[in-house]
């Protein structure tokens, strides 16, 4: 459950565990970046063809909600023309694949393999 949780929301897991301080830093850190990415015309990249569009799927998916809302309301349609379009996909990338780690760092606690 608290892997569920950490997936969802960013920091979520760690919350769930009592880590309260852990979660609260890893939330604003992946909300961070995930907001400069939009912010520099970044792209949440939906199902696209090729080996490097479901690698940007699954580095979106690893969001969770923030994703999932960003693609639900239209955020993330991105600019190519603009001068920070590629930052802004590196931290969407970013801030997906650090939270992939978050889960697995939940799930380590959870297990009592990490204090």
């Amino acid at each position: 459950m608290a892997c569920v949780f950490a997936w969802l929301v960013p920091g979520g897991g760690h919350f769930f565990l009592k880590h309260h301080k852990k979660g609260l830093i890893f939330l604003v850190v992946i909300l961070g970046l995930f907001s400069f990415g939009l912010s520099m015309d970044g792209h949440l990249f939906g199902v696209t063809s090729g080996f490097f569009g479901v690698l940007k799927l699954i580095a979106g998916l690893a969001l969770g909600l923030p994703y999932i809302l960003g693609q639900a309301l239209g955020f993330g349609q991105g600019d190519i023309t603009s001068a920070g379009y590629e930052y802004g996909n590196t931290y969407l990338y970013t801030a997906g694949l650090l939270n992939m780690l978050l889960v697995l760092d939940t799930f380590d606690i959870a297990k009592g393999q990490k204090r």
